[in-house]
Parts: structure tokens; sequence; C-alpha cells
């Protein structure tokens, strides 16, 4: 599965003299890559390379852009949250489908079960069910709502229903 933090792996592996990269999900089946090289610039020659680079080996469900990394704070990209290592290593995992995800999921929430509702394809929304044996705090749906977001596909959303 083509998550964010897999997908700006591949393309540091692949780009190392990229020394910023960020990939945002902006719309429904669409992935902005932001990058920088050392000298703070990306060359439209690079730019150009990562975008075939994006448009043949990472997650083929999306229409990728290229934009320069100071354009982050301009489209409004929110700022990366710490991320438990669990859900950091699930994100990278190649294999990752949608056990992968619940079984993380729901071994940092154990007072619950998350499982999966249903898919939504014209809208790339993913829909999830959590039946909790107590209530959900806030912070918490937050929180899984943040760690489903790095879980799933680059170009899709997710909804949270609570029981």
């Amino acid at each position: 599965m083509g998550t964010r933090l897999l997908s700006e792996q591949q393309v540091k592996n692949r780009f190392p003299q990229l020394s910023y990269i960020r990939i945002h999900t902006p719309s429904k089946h669409k992935a902005t890559i932001y990058a920088w090289n050392g000298q703070l610039h990306l060359p439209e020659k690079e730019a150009n390379l990562l975008k075939k680079y994006a448009n043949g080996y990472l997650y083929p469900y999306v229409c990728y852009q290229i934009k320069p990394y100071h354009l982050v704070a301009d489209d409004g990209v929110p700022l990366l949250n710490e991320m438990p290592p669990a859900v950091i290593q699930t994100a990278k995992r190649r294999d990752l489908n949608q056990y992968g995800i619940i079984e993380t999921i729901n071994q940092l929430f154990p007072y619950g079960r998350l499982s999966f509702a249903k898919y939504d394809a014209a809208e790339s929304m993913i829909h999830f069910d959590f039946h909790a044996i107590r209530l959900v705090p806030d912070r918490d749906k937050e929180r899984m709502y943040q760690y489903l977001n790095e879980l799933i596909p680059l170009g899709s959303y997710c909804e949270i229903n609570y029981y």
C-alpha cells in the first residue's frame, strides 16, 4: 500500500540529493510531492525526473504533482505529528493491507476494536467502525484519525464511526 511514509522513504532512496521531501494528499486521488535539494532549490530537471519516478513506481492509483518544498506552508499542508513506532513501522511495510492497519490500531487502542466498514472508490474514502468498551475521549479520537491517515494509501481519506 502506498502510504505517505513508505512513499517518502522510496523517494529519498531513489533521489538521495533531495534533502527535503514531504508528500501530502491535497484531494481525492491526488498527491503532491514537495522537494528541495541541498541548495534549497528544485531544478526543473529534477522535478521532471521525480514526476516520472512517482508515476512509474509509487502508488499507482494517484495523480502526482511536484512542487518546491517551500510551498508546503503556502498550500496549508499540516505539520507532522509525532507517531508511535508501531505506526511508523506498519506504514513502511510494503505488504500492508487492511488487516495490518486494523491490527496496529487495535494494539494502540486496546479498549475497543477497529473494523473495516466500506470503501467508497468515487470519493476515495475508507470507512472504519470503532466499537469501544468505554467512552473514547476526543484526544484519542484525534490520535486515531492521525494514525489512520498515516496508514492508508496516498490520495485517500478516512472516516471513523464510534460505537
